[in-house]
């Protein structure tokens, strides 16, 4: 049913001690452990997409419940956990490791793709330090949509093939405010090419373990970059694959920032090496437009992660994996002159990935042929009316679409009417769409006169925007309704998101409610605004 091919345990160091207890485990890179069984396993959902990916079928899936929850073991699978460390909310935490998920190993499928099929929340590691390594219900099912929805989006995702309940009981204290409950479990089954963070590499250097780092950067370029030509040089070598890293890291974040996607916990232990969307916590798509707005409880103060750091952090987690991957060559001498110039210009490639492909982002989000220096104001000067005017990123740009370039020879205040009514579904408050309905009407003034010098008829503009600008989004308020209602027992909202989230560039009959702006009543409420690092 399923090929394993497991080179990271082939290949790499292991822990030589097999007793499951927490620990400090140095100069290897994973530990064997067996998952812990659950009571009574329910398979609540899977993904028939990811499913074909691996050659499963339906009754493949639906037979493998029990290895999907950690009581069996699949044929060829050789369960185990990793060991790294990471920069948390931007200081050094040390060892951390896989501390509630167990990987079961690598499947290679016909088509000759390797992926990595890892089980979060099937029970305690040696990197478990305090916790149960067990998952609730609903962290399970927040991260099996938002996986699936990010990869239909487009944007570079690990992904979930299945959502299996557990039967038992976890306590968890969800905000962390000694209020800690009993809660439903349950275990994802994630799968990625690989699970390899910047953490990996950073813990090696810490510890000092440089000849384990070379070979660990040797092994992840030859398995996980495989199509990747570099030079033989060493030095030149690892400065050129950084800047892979670099520029994929750069496509991430940048199809973040297109449709409003924000992590809520950049640390570096959540950042993948392939630039794949990893560990998805306290997520939130932003509803009223903020660069300031974070879905993490734990970063409301500081907000290093809301939205409009997530560049910026992203580079800094980079300049964390450069730090560590400095000690493959010694400080003052020419080849770690070499690489530390390789490793700059890896960080400029982030620069100038980020630019360009934002710069294409906006021009498709605006319906622009192409990007001009000039089109900077106009787009800064939206997303500060936005901001100021607490408008609905998603819906305000799925109505730009409708604009139409007849009103480019509008010039008299007033005349923009029309368009100016096309976007008022988009606003959160009446009093601010009346406050600021003279400065959009002028914003869109300057918007049809600037369509208007591409030769691009409207349909086509249109057509054009709607693959940029998403008309659906897994929205908060919607995923914890599906989490309420999978508590109660009934998965029909699952599902429906799920099937919703499959389209989301496409409009779909009868499921407008799924595109609409967050209600008053989840502004503010548990769940729906603002999430814990545990949910």
């Amino acid at each position: 049913m399923l090929k394993f091919d497991n080179s990271f345990i082939r290949a790499l160091p292991g822990d030589p001690e097999t007793k499951n207890f927490t620990r400090q485990v140095r100069g290897v890179l994973w530990s064997a452990v067996v998952p812990t069984s659950v009571s009574a396993p329910k398979l609540l959902i899977y993904s028939c997409e990811m499913a074909a990916t691996l050659g499963l079928t339906d009754t493949h899936v639906r037979g493998m419940v029990d290895c999907l929850a950690g009581n069996a073991i699949l044929p060829g699978s050789e369960p185990y956990a990793t060991v790294y460390g990471g920069h948390q909310f931007g200081n050094w935490a040390g060892q951390l490791g896989d501390g509630r998920a167990i990987n079961l190993g690598e499947v290679v499928t016909e088509a000759g793709r390797r992926w990595e099929l890892q089980l979060k929340g099937a029970g305690p590691t040696p990197y478990s330090r305090r916790a149960d390594g067990r998952a609730v219900l609903r962290s399970s099912i927040r991260e099996f949509l938002c996986s699936e929805t990010m990869f239909h989006l487009g944007i570079a995702t690990t992904r979930a093939l299945s959502l299996v309940a557990t039967g038992d009981q976890v306590m968890r204290d969800m905000f962390y405010d000694g209020h800690a409950e009993d809660e439903p479990g349950a275990i994802v089954c994630r799968v990625a090419p690989s699970f390899t963070r910047f953490g990996h590499f950073e813990i090696l250097a810490a510890r000092g373990e440089t000849a384990l780092l070379q070979q660990f950067v040797d092994f992840t370029i030859k398995r996980d970059y495989p199509d990747l030509l570099l030079p033989t040089d060493p030095a030149e070598r690892v400065g050129d694959w950084f800047g892979e890293v670099a520029a994929r890291t750069a496509v991430m974040v940048a199809g973040w920032m297109r449709v409003g996607f924000v992590h809520g916990v950049m640390n570096t232990d959540n950042m993948s090496i392939l630039g794949l969307t990893i560990d998805y916590g306290p997520y939130g798509w932003v509803d009223n437009f903020d660069p300031g707005w974070t879905p993490n409880t734990t970063d409301a103060a500081g907000k290093r992660y809301c939205l409009g750091r997530q560049p910026e952090i992203a580079r800094w987690n980079l300049e964390r994996l450069a730090s560590a991957l400095l000690m493959l060559e010694p400080e003052k001498s020419a080849r770690g002159a070499q690489l530390l110039a390789g490793l700059n210009h890896g960080l400029a490639r982030f620069d100038d990935d980020y630019a360009s492909t934002t710069q294409t982002n906006f021009a498709g989000k605006f319906g622009l042929v192409e990007w001009r220096e000039s089109d900077a104001d106009l787009v800064n000067d939206l997303f500060r009316l936005l901001r100021d005017a607490e408008v609905d990123m998603t819906i305000f740009f799925r109505q730009l679409a409708k604009v139409s370039k007849v009103f480019n020879a509008v010039k008299a205040p007033g005349d923009g009417s029309v368009n100016r009514e096309l976007i008022a579904e988009a606003f959160y408050r009446d009093d601010l769409r009346e406050e600021f309905a003279g400065q959009f009407e002028q914003w869109l003034l300057r918007y049809v006169a600037r369509i208007g010098e591409d030769d691009l008829p409207d349909i086509e503009r249109a057509k054009r925007m709607n693959q940029f600008n998403p008309r659906y989004v897994l929205r908060n308020y919607l995923v914890q309704q599906a989490i309420d209602d999978a508590t109660a027992g009934d998965t029909t909202m699952l599902h429906t998101l799920l099937d919703v989230m499959r389209n989301p560039y496409g409009e779909q009959a009868g499921r407008e409610a799924f595109a609409a702006k967050r209600p008053d009543w989840a502004r503010h409420k548990a769940g729906c605004s603002m999430l814990s690092c545990s949910s």
